[in-house]
């Protein structure tokens, strides 16, 4: 069987909220996404998905994407890992679009990178090697982390370059799955909320 990933994005928290860019400050998660959290592990704990009972956990270890982890049930099985991260936004952190857009218009994270944080080339390298482990054995694995680093996995993971992920977009709590479709790295779903409607 071909490898596939799970990615789940961290609940929602102040920060996510309100559109900050929330790479490297440890901001909580809200009840709101604690409970969209232990909703999301309900889901990976029915089938289709039954536990995963073989799969190989990772996550970032900041802690929004840790007790997200903790509350769907995979606290126990997962290794925290530098390369989840969220990028590293430098003199934009904690600003949102609108703010950065009125200091530097037109400006797009996935084109024009962030002043004092990491480089483009750097958080490609980081995604690659998420990609490289995710495919080097065969069994799915499950990562916990954050809106940029994994819409960045989901480009490489399709090889494709760094700013295709501004066209997919990823929600608080959301689940996605990256897998093959006639032998090519596909989008098997993405951003999928249906655990978090009543």
């Amino acid at each position: 069987m071909a490898p596939r990933i799970l990615l789940a994005r961290h609940g929602q928290t102040a920060w996510s909220l309100s559109g900050k860019h929330t790479g490297r400050t440890d901001v909580p998660l809200l009840e709101e996404g604690r409970q969209g959290a232990k909703l999301l592990g309900e889901r990976l704990h029915r089938q289709p998905y039954d536990g995963l009972p073989d799969v190989e956990v990772r996550t970032s270890p900041l802690s929004r994407a840790r007790e997200t982890c903790e509350l769907a049930g995979f606290g126990d099985r997962a290794r925290h890992w530098d390369e989840l991260l969220e990028w590293d936004y430098g003199a934009y952190e904690g600003m949102t679009p609108a703010e950065i857009q009125a200091v530097r218009p037109g400006w797009l994270i996935w084109r024009d990178g962030v002043p004092e944080g990491e480089t483009l080339a750097e958080v490609t390298a980081r995604a690659d090697e998420v990609v490289a482990w995710a495919r080097s054995a065969d069994r799915d694995v499950l990562v916990f982390a954050h809106g940029h680093i994994l819409r960045s996995i989901g480009a490489r993971w399709l090889g494709l370059p760094l700013d295709f992920a501004a066209r997919i977009r990823l929600n608080p709590t959301s689940l996605s799955v990256l897998g093959w479709a006639y032998g090519e790295p596909a989008l098997e779903s993405w951003n999928d909320v249906g655990h978090l409607v009543p």
